[in-house]
């Protein structure tokens, strides 16, 4: 480690945060919820809308909610509807939408049998996720697959063909990593749109199509630039665990997917989130995807100096959880930022003791840095410096994926010369300042050392409170932004249903198995 940290401490705060994640597991392993069995029924291969426009997962899974059924899991009616009606788990879908199939009049029980009428679909959805990973792992051995900070730049016009332009154009420019900002509070959506889409507040509407437009747009300008481009997109919300699924399916790259993100920021229950999160990392996991979390948010309405330990100790939580999902550490991208008031004395020393300890206990994981916005004025030529200084902390503590901040933040959308000075400020600092960390040795006594001492004990103490109260008691209290938040508060939980005994995921028990997990799908069986 570049920092001397107490060893002892940053064990303390694994040992805490693992007792944490399991009280939470204990809970999420006993329920499901409605965007789960909507993500099982797009895994199966379920798409389309009905007459009205509504996606057909909503609507199959809203039938069998109302009826009780999704206590079963809703792969136990497709299965028996498939093989009583002789249709394809697409007609049974589209059969129910119309009204003319009720996967009540099945009945509850379930055999083997019936459940082999999925088998194909499961074994095509995960074959064609696999297919994907491999494909991901030729591009990156053939191609350029860049150089850490890897580069991470958003588009965010709402028209998912302007945002391939814009994307390109980044790519080009240098960008590694491209992020398709979602459309305003689509977070808040309680399904997923469908479709090529063309109009969007301050950002794109999260679809599949639209993730196959983007990834087929930027396969394109790989084999153009010789370089490997990344795709992220956002996997959080109230269909947390669908978005998943259909990144998996388009080999998206990247997807931003925290453990209390919602439950904080948009009001989502925690029980929901906390169920959803479980599992849409759990096809995250599977499908090599490298998860960003989202601790920079907690620093937009808490002091970054005052609050440091806050952002660690929920990088020990979503850490400890991830694992719980079969997410290895270098599939874990914790996030953190750099958001420290630019008029505070020795503010960038902070910064780079708080970096670097992310840097030294997380050794593993793939450190997403988030740039300046809580001081950012509109005073470009200010801004174009406060993101040079962090593009220096990124590079002399090896971060490894760098949201670059942009000039006109605050301002408006970037433009397209926008993200292109952003990127000509980071490749200039992180090829001037390639290899300083390696050089640079922090005094014992000095007051990096002393700062990143001091936000570990935070941590670990508040660690200790939150596996004594248990966290969802904690955050009741406000401990983590300012924001309290209650277990049957918020969006969604109506959505949270008990698992029976009977309950079967045919996915989770299929990527639980191959990712080494012992949990099941059924807790009879646990």
């Amino acid at each position: 480690m570049k920092l001397d940290l107490d060893i002892s401490k940053i064990d303390k705060c694994r040992e805490c945060a693992s007792d944490i994640a399991d009280r939470i597991m204990e809970q999420v392993r006993n329920v499901t919820t409605t965007t789960c069995e909507r993500a099982v029924l797009r895994l199966l291969g379920v798409d389309g809308v009905d007459r009205a426009g509504v996606p057909l997962p909503n609507v199959v899974v809203d039938m069998a909610h109302q009826a009780g059924l999704l206590s079963d899991g809703i792969a136990t009616y497709m299965a028996r509807a498939a093989v009583s009606a002789g249709l394809s788990l697409q007609q049974v879908a589209e059969k129910v939408a119309c009204r003319q199939l009720d996967l009540a009049d099945l009945g509850s029980a379930s055999c083997d049998c019936d459940r082999s009428a999925v088998s194909g679909a499961v074994a095509a959805s995960l074959g064609r996720i696999r297919e994907n990973v491999a494909k991901r792992r030729e591009y990156l051995s053939r191609l350029d697959s860049g150089t850490e900070p890897l580069i991470y730049v958003i588009v965010a016009t709402g028209n998912i063909h302007e945002d391939v332009e814009q994307a390109q154009s980044a790519a080009k420019a240098g960008a590694d990593i491209i992020a398709v900002i979602r459309s305003t509070a689509q977070s808040l959506l309680d399904y997923v749109p469908y479709g090529a889409t063309t109009e969007g507040y301050g950002g794109t509407f999260a679809t599949q199509e639209n993730f196959r437009i983007m990834r087929r747009g930027l396969d394109s300008v790989s084999a153009e630039t010789g370089r490997y481009i990344r795709l992220v997109n956002y996997c959080s919300g109230l269909c947390m665990p669908e978005i998943a699924a259909m990144g998996a399916l388009e080999r998206l790259d990247m997807m931003l997917n925290d453990s209390m993100y919602g439950i904080l920021f948009r009001d989502i229950n925690m029980k929901r989130t906390f169920a959803d999160q479980y599992f849409s990392r759990m096809i995250n996991a599977y499908a090599g995807i490298i998860i960003n979390t989202g601790e920079d948010n907690y620093l937009t309405t808490a002091d970054a100096y005052e609050e440091a330990h806050t952002v660690l100790a929920s990088q020990f939580i979503n850490e400890a959880l991830a694992h719980r999902s079969g997410l290895p550490d270098s599939q874990i991208g914790l996030g953190h930022a750099f958001e420290i008031n630019p008029e505070m004395k020795d503010g960038f020393l902070c910064e780079v003791a708080q970096a670097q300890m992310a840097r030294d206990i997380f050794p593993n994981a793939p450190l997403k840095y988030m740039p300046p916005t809580k001081y950012m004025t509109g005073d470009i030529f200010r801004g174009y410096l406060l993101n040079g200084m962090f593009n220096l902390a990124g590079v002399m503590t090896g971060q490894s994926i760098q949201l670059l901040g942009m000039l006109t933040e605050a301002i408006h959308t970037p433009h397209v010369h926008d993200r292109y000075l952003a990127i000509k400020n980071a490749k200039y600092v992180f090829g001037s300042a390639r290899h300083l960390g390696e050089d640079v040795i922090f005094r014992p006594d000095g007051i990096i050392q002393r700062r990143a001492a001091q936000v570990l004990a935070d941590t670990a103490r508040m660690l200790e409170y939150v596996r004594d109260q248990g966290l969802m008691d904690a955050m009741g209290e406000g401990i983590f932004a300012g924001i309290a938040r209650t277990p049957d508060g918020g969006r969604g939980l109506d959505g949270v249903v008990a698992r029976s005994e009977r309950y079967w995921n045919p996915f989770e028990e299929a990527m639980s198995a191959q990712l080494g997990l012992a949990t099941s799908s059924n807790p009879s069986r646990r």
